[in-house]
């Protein structure tokens, strides 16, 4: 759920409580406790459940929850349980609270040429937050860099050049519109490490 959407409802009375779980995890690990809303994240850990980042971030858990393994399917069982640890395939990280913040799906973490992993998600996330960008996405596995495809809102961008959509479609690519563009990329830039920048 978005920040600005729960922070929203909350708003208006009525919270939305976060939490975070598979199937094989029966299936909660975390959730939002409502005396301590901490938007942006799915809560702490539940009583009798652990959980820890591995060193390449991705979310491990243990407790009486966690299922011991897949019917008849031990070859996929071994790639899921390792030392009564569950991988669950999914990318995160702890505040200083405690709380579980969700970043990415491992299987989409992209790693640079010169091994840096890279979570596309949170970028992507933060360059459809301008009106002008309907669509991005995050590119760069076993490059030097990532690069970022952007698919206007061609109708805003339309307005704010003046012309009619059809033509702003077919004159996209070109200096006018990319000079719209390479701000908001930059301004992304600023709040990211020097090797997720764009």
């Amino acid at each position: 759920l978005e920040t600005g959407i729960a922070e929203f409802f909350y708003g208006i009375g009525l919270p939305i409580l976060e939490g975070y779980g598979l199937t094989e995890t029966s299936p909660v690990l975390c959730v939002m406790p409502l005396r301590d809303v901490r938007f942006g994240t799915v809560g702490p850990p539940l009583p009798n459940v652990e959980i820890r980042i591995a060193d390449d971030g991705e979310i491990l858990a243990r407790g009486p929850n966690v299922m011991v393994g897949y019917y008849q399917r031990p070859e996929e069982t071994a790639r899921s349980i390792s030392d009564g640890w569950f991988h669950t395939g999914d990318i995160g990280q702890f505040d200083e609270r405690g709380f579980l913040r969700i970043t990415d799906r491992k299987k989409e973490v992209l790693v640079t040429s010169g091994g840096k992993k890279i979570a596309p998600q949170p970028i992507e996330q933060r360059l459809r937050v301008h009106e002008l960008i309907a669509e991005a996405v995050v590119v760069g596995d076993r490059r030097h860099f990532p690069a970022a495809l952007l698919v206007p809102d061609f109708a805003r961008l339309a307005a704010r050049l003046g012309r009619d959509v059809e033509h702003v479609r077919a004159q996209v690519d070109t200096e006018a519109v990319r000079a719209l563009f390479q701000p908001l990329v930059e301004q992304v830039n600023r709040e990211l490490a020097q090797f997720e920048r764009i």
